[in-house]
């Protein structure tokens, strides 16, 4: 990986892409989300503070986790602009979404735990359905595949 030398704050695209490990085009795309941001130069090339090596780390990082990139670019608009963020802006940030992914593993095992009895069983019930349907939720107002209720009124 090439390092960069203590002297240069600012980054080209290259530079990031190489030791960030994310595609150019991904940059560039996470700067059109407003997740990262660059200056221009006089030629139009882009500049990133080294900071964004940080910020592009934890994009990443949340993206293998499923966190929608609207809630990262969220989180990321609160810290700060003028410095690198430490540890406890991650760590505040991170706190935030422990409750979510909680419940995103949850679904997870449940899935895991179920799937081979959902693909065998091939009832389309939701009402014994234990992924479409769990705790029966869905049985009381209504039987069968529809995973929609029928609109009321509707002809």
């Amino acid at each position: 990986m090439p390092q960069i030398p203590e002297k240069i704050h600012e980054l080209t695209v290259g530079q990031l892409s190489a030791r960030s490990g994310a595609a150019v085009s991904a940059l560039h795309f996470y700067e059109s989300k407003g997740l990262i941001s660059a200056r221009r130069t006089s030629g139009n090339q882009r500049r990133y503070t080294r900071d964004t090596l940080r910020r592009v780390a934890f994009v990443r990082a949340a993206q293998r986790v499923g966190i929608p990139l609207a809630t990262i670019r969220e989180a990321l608009a609160e810290l700060p602009e003028e410095r690198t963020p430490t540890r406890e802006d991650w760590a505040r940030l991170s706190e935030a979404w422990r409750s979510e992914l909680d419940e995103r593993i949850e679904r997870l095992a449940r899935l895991r735990d179920h799937l081979t009895d959902c693909i065998g069983c091939g009832c389309l019930s939701l009402r014994t359905c234990v992924l479409s349907n769990p705790d029966d939720a869905a049985g009381e107002r209504m039987a069968g595949s529809r995973l929609i209720p029928e609109r009321r009124g509707s002809s």
